[in-house]
């Protein structure tokens, strides 16, 4: 299947994105389940490998490499440990609201700093009282003089703990035309990050509560234009987020697979390898044509983004496909396992775990059917692939080499 949807260089990039997570990432699997924390420091290796850049321009000191080169990176991350695959997901949010929105200063200070793995952006847009209701937020940045005060909390904001640099939204004006979105660093005045709450899986990968009390931001910081905000959020969901998270939801189910293919190698009932037994068969069938199906919905959505196709429909295609048959297969091999499969010595129950993370992130399955049967219908409006086209210094790429 890699042969048609990727080429030479997309192909090399997989070998070696595949060698630092066996051998950087793996050791450390069991020691991110058992603390429940970001690792600031494997953070910032991963960074330093220049991945975050993948969709920066080489004229930025990007890679230039585009959304399957990017795909390709998080897969084979979320493949050995699903926060790390999710770590570089959430920080490519923050990268795309400076490519489409940043001002030619802001590319050119924040964009070579990020390829570089020197800054890990953020993006924080989701308030406990709206959820994905992006425009119903509360949170306030009222115009002083050359700054903007922030007031409010941000949840579940990805890489909060680790980031450096947070995308912010906040209400400058009433209606969804009052947001505006700001460039926030980690250490300024009237900014505090909570401390990290266990969650249910993902662990190693934080996504927390940032509140703003008083927070001072230059103007210069503004991305965009007031009003904008609303664009930044929704632009960076669609473009980058679904196809992020499905690049996730595929490294964990091809985990699954191997996982479950080993299991039944080495377990034996009724004097013959538990992948022997019709019933069991059955499951892997079911595991191997969901991530096949899976697969070809994700690497047929993303060429389109890098191609500067229309897609919006596709990539949300490919976020229900792949995160729910994730879910399901890994379900499938816990089932497999049975009692064997309920103790974390084995890793199918963290693989359930992390996919069921990325159900609501950029929008739920319900919202993405609910907007799918908009666009069959008609009543979709502009498509935000249409409006953002891929970047000039981002490589076109994604056909077969």
């Amino acid at each position: 299947m890699d042969a048609y949807f990727l080429n030479q260089r997309h192909r090399s990039l997989r070998k070696t994105v595949r060698a630092f997570a066996e051998d950087e990432v793996r050791p450390l699997v069991t020691q991110l389940e058992s603390s429940r924390r970001a690792d600031l420091g494997l953070s910032r290796r991963i960074a330093a490998q220049g991945w975050l850049g993948v969709t920066i321009g080489r004229s930025y000191g990007g890679m230039g490499a585009g959304h399957v080169a990017k795909t390709v990176i998080i897969e084979e991350l979320a493949r050995v440990d699903g926060a790390m695959g999710a770590t570089v997901q959430a920080s490519q949010l923050g990268v795309a609201k400076i490519i489409h929105f940043g001002t030619e200063e802001q590319k050119r200070w924040w964009l070579p700093r990020i390829a570089a793995g020197e800054v890990l952006p953020t993006i924080a847009v989701t308030e406990h009282g709206s959820g994905g209701h992006v425009a119903a937020m509360e949170a306030t940045a009222v115009r002083d003089g050359d700054s903007y005060v922030l007031t409010g909390r941000k949840v579940y904001v990805g890489n909060s703990h680790v980031g450096d640099l947070h995308g912010v939204v906040a209400r400058t004006g009433p209606g969804s035309g009052g947001l505006t979105a700001f460039l926030v660093e980690t250490g300024t005045r009237g900014l505090t990050v909570n401390a990290q709450e266990e969650a249910l899986g993902l662990h190693g990968f934080s996504f927390g509560e940032l509140v703003f009390d008083g927070c001072r931001v230059p103007v210069a910081n503004r991305i965009g234009r007031e009003g904008d905000g609303l664009k930044v959020a929704y632009s960076s969901s669609m473009l980058y987020g679904r196809a992020n998270l499905t690049a996730v939801a595929l490294g964990i189910h091809q985990a699954v697979l191997e996982e479950t293919v080993r299991f039944c190698a080495e377990r034996s009932r009724y004097g013959r390898p538990l992948g022997e037994q019709p019933v069991v068969r059955d499951r892997i069938g079911r595991i191997t044509s969901r991530l096949m199906t899976a697969r070809l919905t994700a690497y047929h959505a993303v060429p389109l983004l890098d191609r500067g196709v229309e897609c919006d429909a596709e990539l949300m295609n490919a976020k229900v496909v792949g995160v729910e048959s994730a879910i399901e297969s890994a379900r499938d091999a816990m089932e497999i396992q049975a009692g064997a499969g309920l103790f974390t010595t084995l890793p199918a129950s963290r693989y359930l775990r992390d996919a069921l993370h990325l159900l609501a992130p950029a929008g739920t399955s319900d919202i993405q059917r609910l907007r799918l049967a908009q666009y069959a219908m008609g009543q979709y409006g502009e498509t935000w692939s249409r409006q953002f086209p891929a970047e000039p210094g981002q490589a076109r790429t994604g056909t077969p080499a």
